[in-house]
């Protein structure tokens, strides 16, 4: 199949190499064409000069863009995607619904747009393990399983446009949610001078441990030593726009919004580009 990939940043360099490493005719489009250019390099495919040139050169479109504003721009205007001939938009970057919906209004007569955020770290985008949550049933994504497949190791059909968007949203409150309480777990054992080494071997040991937790323990127990994976500036994003749904639909989230409030003081302290297991060493800091 030849597919369109646009957004190469830390998930989608992963997630394009693995489109491309499963036989797809595989052409890119960054914003930043250095990026493209050496991935293409590695990957031996093409790159495009525009997200329109993107388009005519596919069957199928995948993008992995930060948020509604950067995929709005990549997808409208006279070099945007729908200028193109592609009929297929898969959109797997955490958005709005909204912005979902206005995709779908958007896109030219006879093309479908499908919403199929992921689930999982950077490292599981490189090992193809993600979760997909595809807004769509199986019969309307049929003949795109193989790309699905190629990327994730389950995908979760949830029948309409939108509703891919809704599930990441729920998902990732409920892990800045964990990222919160497991700060705070954290600064409490160590207020009562249990070491961080042995506190996180407890929680890790616990019921009460996520599978995120295991992977992030060395990114929690020495930050500075490791790449960052997920931005508490994303992290911010991610809960400004789940509380502005949870309104919408009228439903109470206070933790969400307790969870936002910390994200965005932390911002406003300089966290903005740190990891986001960053909120422990927040949370230390403001101890008293």
């Amino acid at each position: 199949m030849r597919v369109g990939f646009a957004g190469l940043g830390r998930m989608g360099a992963h997630m394009a190499s693995n489109l491309a490493r499963s036989g797809h005719d595989l052409t890119l489009w960054n914003r930043t064409r250095n990026k493209a250019v050496a991935l293409a390099s590695e990957l031996n495919c093409a790159v495009a000069d525009s997200p329109r040139a993107l388009s005519d050169a596919a069957d199928v479109v995948v993008t992995m863009l930060a948020d509604d504003p950067s995929s709005k721009a990549v997808h409208a205007g006279e070099d945007g995607l729908f200028a193109g001939s592609t009929e297929t938009f898969i959109e797997m970057g955490t958005m709005s619904p909204d912005h979902i919906a206005w995709l779908a209004q958007q896109a030219p007569a006879g093309a479908r747009v499908i919403d199929a955020p992921v689930s999982g770290a950077t490292q599981a985008a490189a090992d193809a393990q993600l979760l997909i949550m595809a807004g769509c049933t199986p019969d309307v994504a049929a003949t795109l399983s193989a790309l699905f497949d190629a990327m994730g190791k389950q995908t979760i059909y949830l029948g309409e446009t939108g509703r891919g968007a809704v599930m990441k949203l729920s998902v990732n409150a409920l892990i800045h949610g964990i990222n919160q309480t497991l700060a705070e777990a954290m600064t409490l054992a160590e207020a009562a001078g249990i070491e961080p080494d042995a506190a996180f071997d407890v929680i890790e040991a616990s019921a009460a441990c996520a599978p995120m937790l295991k992977y992030r323990r060395p990114i929690y127990l020495d930050e500075a030593a490791h790449d960052v994976t997920f931005t508490v500036a994303l992290a911010r994003k991610d809960m400004e726009v789940t509380v502005d749904l949870a309104r919408k639909l009228g439903t109470d989230m206070p933790q969400g919004r307790s969870t936002l409030d910390i994200l965005e003081r932390a911002e406003s302290e300089g966290y903005s580009a740190r990891d986001m297991a960053s909120i422990l060493n927040f949370m230390r800091g403001h101890n008293t």
